[in-house]
Formats: structure tokens, sequence, C-alpha cells
């Protein structure tokens, strides 16, 4: 997630360049076929364009306001996660009176919040984070996910056997959500947790289920694909006939205007046309990023930053002398 106070103008010309190199050559090109080679039959008509563009808006908004609620939806299941998580480790230290097994309970919780965020850190094929003007980025923050192996970190957090066994499952967090529910219902069965707190101690389980679940809704199912490329078609098909329908426009200011640019308007059509498609792709470029919150991206959900947050008031909680380890990325990029 990057916390600056806003992206640089420079930074976002240098994150965009490519479709403006691009749009350079869409622009030159009907222009010197107008202007040099006398083809002033390429001209399109200037409603056709502009209905193609309301439309391209329309679809352009439809798709940022989608990815957008996306991101934020996510950003509301981890905020439920950190008010839940204090809230679990102060109950089984309050209601369990083993003091050991409660610790164990409690920081189980902390290897069921690590092995979900790496699984949503995991790659999918339609994430884009690999591409060009993505990966040019790698260099500015870690990914802790990327650099520690999953098995080290949840050693911190659970005994060997149960490592292994979850480490085995074909889903581990379900897995590690049965491991609290067991260690509940003996602790139910024994006498050493009433009934009332029990329940109260399942209905979190229960919870951190349907968040999990959520969560993987967002990691597995993609902004739809038939959505993304509609979207793409319709942006770049108005990219191109735009500077087409600009040149008689252009060329009919040469009634009107004196001095050296008389007779020589239509070249505006250059950086007019870039400057309006540049709008479109950008807005096109940014619904991208927003779509998979979970990918590893500068605007991600900071879901490795909440969860070594929550372990750190959790160690807080137990009187655990030692921190957990914290994320510092520079340039104002937390993940």
């Amino acid at each position: 997630m990057y916390i600056g106070r806003t992206y640089k103008i420079t930074e976002f010309l240098f994150w965009t360049r490519r479709n403006l190199f691009l749009l350079l050559l869409i622009s030159i090109v009907p222009v010197l076929l107008y202007e040099l080679l006398g083809l002033q039959w390429l001209v399109v008509p200037w409603p056709i364009v502009a209905f193609l563009g309301t439309a391209t808006a329309f679809v352009v908004g439809f798709k940022n306001q989608q990815t957008y609620n996306r991101t934020w939806e996510a950003r509301d299941i981890w905020g439920l996660k950190i008010g839940m998580s204090r809230a679990w480790a102060i109950m089984c230290r309050d209601f369990i009176k083993d003091r050991d097994i409660a610790r164990e309970i409690a920081f189980r919780h902390l290897a069921w919040l690590t092995v979900l965020r790496y699984a949503l850190r995991s790659k999918r094929a339609w994430e884009n984070i690999d591409k060009s003007y993505n990966r040019e980025y790698a260099s500015l923050y870690t990914i802790p996910e990327r650099e520690i192996a999953l098995s080290t970190v949840l050693q911190k957090y659970m005994r060997e056997e149960e490592l292994e066994k979850v480490i085995a499952a074909s889903n581990p967090l379900t897995q590690l959500i049965s491991l609290q529910s067991a260690a509940l219902a003996r602790l139910s069965d024994t006498g050493a947790l009433d009934n009332a707190r029990f329940f109260e101690l399942h209905k979190y389980l229960r919870e951190f289920s349907t968040l999990q679940a959520r969560s993987e809704k967002i990691k597995n199912f993609p902004y739809p694909r038939q959505y993304a490329t509609v979207n793409r078609i319709f942006v770049w098909l108005f990219c191109l006939l735009l500077p087409f329908a600009m040149l008689k426009e252009f060329n009919s200011f040469n009634e009107f205007t004196t001095g050296w640019m008389k007779g020589h308007m239509v070249w505006l059509v250059i950086p007019f046309s870039m400057i309006i498609s540049w709008v479109y792709t950008s807005l096109d470029q940014v619904g991208e990023s927003t779509e998979n919150p979970f990918e590893g991206s500068p605007n991600d959900i900071p879901i490795s930053h909440i969860c070594y947050t929550i372990e750190n008031e959790i160690r807080d909680i137990w009187g655990d002398a030692r921190p957990a380890q914290t994320i510092f990325n520079p340039n104002n990029i937390i993940m």
C-alpha cells in the first residue's frame, strides 16, 4: 500500500510511458497521411467518435468502480480480522485457565493468519504483477511471502507435529481452524471451559472461517474477463479513431488563424489526441492495478503489515518481551 501524500506526476508519467509512446505513434500517423500525403479522405465523422468515447467512458467508469469495490471489500475484511484477533487473544487469556493451552490456541491463530497471507500472495494467471510496468517497481519494495518460506515462519507459532500435519493438508487454513475447534472441544469435554465461553470462542472460529472464505473469493475469482476484455477493446478503438476525427476539426482552424501556425493547425491533433487518449488508457491501467488487492503490487492491501501488527499486539497481551518482526519499505510502500 502506498502511504505517501500523493503520487508524483513524474512517477505516474513514467508508469504510463509505454502507453504514451504508443499514443504518440497513433497520433502522428493520421496527421502525416492527411497533411503530407494529402489523403484528406481519411477523416472519421466527429459524432461517431464522440458516441464511442461516451460509451467507453461508461465502460471504464464501471470497471474502476467495481475494482475499487473489490479493494475496499478486501480492506473491510482485514479490518475485521484486526479487531477480532485482538478479542480472540484476550478471550483465550481470560477464558481458559490453563495458561499454556490458552497461549497455544492464541498463537495458533497467528499461524492461521500467516498461512492465509501466504495463500493470498500466491500467483494467479490473471494477475498483473508480472506486467512490465509493474515489474519495474519490484526493486522499490519487498514481499515477505516471496522472501521467507512458509514453514520457517510457522515454526514460531506451532509444535512440529502440528506443523507437519498442517503443511501436508490439502487446505492448511481449514486444517488450522479444525485444530482450533478440536482444542476447544477438549477443553469443554474436560470442564476446563464452560458452555457460554465455549460457544463464544466457537462463534469467533466461525467468523474467522467466513472471513477466510471472503478473502479467497476475491483472490480466486478475478474481475470478469469478458468485461476486462471489452473495456480494453473499447479504450484502444477510441484511441485509434480519435486523431482521425480531430483532423478536419483542427484543419478548419486555419481559416481564422494568423502567424506562423496558419496552414499548420492540423499538427495540433498530435498533442491533443494524446492527452485525451492518455486519460482513457491511464484510467484503464489504474483500474487494472486495483483488480487484485492481494497480488503483491504497491497498491495492495498491506496484509503482511497487518499480520505483524496483530502479532505484536498479541505478544503484548501475553506479556511477551520479544517483538515480532516488523516490515519497513522505503519509498512509502508497506506490504
